[in-house]
């Protein structure tokens, strides 16, 4: 296995896992809802978990970056508007 699909994979997850705690805090606050919570929990950390797997087996270097880049911004810009 390449080392940049391993480094690529590590930083989806550095970026990812934040990005779940956020979406379940948006849902919490809006629907007040542990079950809503739970379930898009749930939704958002199998995306990203294929996400992971896509990235360390099939996806190419430069769809890998472009899809980094967009979790990472996708994390700052939802962290910076609560």
């Amino acid at each position: 296995m390449e080392t940049w699909r391993v480094v690529m994979t590590a930083l989806l997850a550095a970026a990812g896992l934040p990005l779940v705690l956020v979406v379940m805090a948006k849902v919490r606050d809006r629907t007040q809802n542990s079950g809503q919570v739970a379930l898009s929990g749930v939704i958002t950390f199998t995306l990203l978990l294929v996400l992971g797997v896509l990235t360390l087996t099939v996806l190419p270097a430069l769809v890998t970056g472009v899809l980094v880049a967009a979790v990472t911004a996708a994390v700052s810009v939802m962290l910076l508007a609560s």
